[in-house]
């Protein structure tokens, strides 16, 4: 058989199938064997767009424009049998977000999001089934590395984590959402807001060289923590800085190597 160009379909090759052509940006979702200009899908005549999209690995919430021969569609449509499908990588920023939630395997950046003062809910034992209802019912982003669960039918609202190191990932998450950051804010351990105390209030709590060296200090309102700036805060300033520089981040997430 003879696939299509995008100038011609032939529907007695055809039948049966619907050819798709992803981005560049998108390949690397496909399995290797699959990673070419089209991609021939078997076609019943009654799967959605959406659905043979995902069919192929990719996340909806990584697709923008989609393309049925030329025309623009939706996910919920259906193509014609022997149609050439053409998705477009979503661009960023997109809708700005304000409120995250965390899967399992991204511990590190949920506690520089916390640290840039982002509500950013996390726990290293939630389920899958868990990380689906919180998003929807605090009306949470879903970030993770997981494609499997943004194609989930639950989801409220995802994204996938393209980098594999917490500063590109970080540098992700502020390029497409552009979440308000209030630094110094929240707790990096549970998320709950900072307050600031008297070092009276809490000298009970530290150890006698913490009483000695600082005299600023501020508490967890959900679970008690007391912060202040120690030895380790010359690198959580490089953080908060490296966050409010913003470098525009360039989209490296069609790189088939990842």
């Amino acid at each position: 058989m003879t696939s299509p160009t995008s100038g011609s379909t032939n529907s007695g090759a055809t039948h049966g199938s619907v050819f798709v052509r992803p981005a560049r940006e998108l390949l690397a979702f496909l399995a290797p064997r699959r990673r070419r200009e089209l991609v021939r899908v078997p076609y019943d005549g009654t799967a959605s767009l959406g659905h043979l999209v995902q069919s192929l690995g990719v996340p909806l919430t990584e697709v923008g424009e989609l393309l049925v021969d030329g025309v623009p569609a939706r996910a919920v449509d259906r193509p014609a049998e022997g149609g050439i499908v053409d998705v477009s990588p979503l661009r960023w920023p997109e809708e700005p977000g304000n409120r995250f939630v965390l899967d399992v395997h991204l511990g590190t950046l949920a506690r520089r999001m916390r640290l840039l003062g982002i509500d950013t809910a996390y726990r290293n034992d939630a389920t899958d089934d868990e990380l689906l209802a919180e998003a929807a019912r605090q009306r949470r982003v879903l970030l993770t590395r997981d494609r499997g669960l943004l194609c989930r039918r639950a989801l409220w609202r995802g994204a996938y984590v393209y980098g594999s190191e917490p500063a590109e990932q970080q540098a992700e998450v502020l390029a497409r959402f552009r979440p308000e950051l209030r630094p110094w804010s929240r707790c990096v351990s549970c998320n709950g807001r900072l307050s600031g105390v008297s070092k009276d209030e809490v000298s009970a709590r530290l150890e006698s060289g913490t009483r000695r060296c600082y005299d600023t200090f501020a508490r967890c309102v959900e679970c008690g923590r007391v912060f202040w700036r120690g030895a380790h805060s010359p690198g959580l300033r490089r953080i908060v800085e490296s966050a409010r520089h913003r470098p525009r981040w360039e989209q490296w997430r069609g790189d088939p190597e990842w």
